[in-house]
């Protein structure tokens, strides 16, 4: 499974951006999705994962309910709303399917910048 990632841009502080995660074939079998995001300082945050069963969600502190993945399986994509952005959410971000691995590691998508400004 190949995947492409798309949606970043720059948007002002409060704003909003939907990201996409292309893959190149099915997702039956893909049993966790997340996005990270590596920050200027080069730290790889896990932002929101969700695996088969709710005790396998995971969502980061800093996105307080501001953030929402999703997948389409008929468009074999994977995506992530994010909602009232704030320069701190500048970032590269990344998907990431998994299908033996939590957090989810298997695939991993390109990374696409997303730059907030306030």
């Amino acid at each position: 499974v190949q995947l492409q990632a798309s949606g970043g841009g720059e948007v002002q502080a409060g704003g909003s951006l939907r990201l996409s995660c292309a893959a190149s074939g099915s997702l039956v079998n893909v049993n966790s999705m997340a996005w990270y995001r590596v920050t200027q300082g080069k730290v790889r945050e896990l932002v929101v994962a969700v695996g088969n069963s709710a005790s396998r969600n995971y969502e980061a502190s800093f996105v307080r309910g501001r953030f929402t993945i999703s997948r389409d399986n008929a468009k074999n994509t994977v995506y992530l709303q994010m909602n009232n952005l704030q320069p701190e959410d500048t970032a590269v971000y990344y998907c990431a399917l998994g299908v033996h691995t939590w957090p989810p590691g298997d695939y991993w998508g390109q990374g696409t910048q997303v730059t907030v400004s306030s």
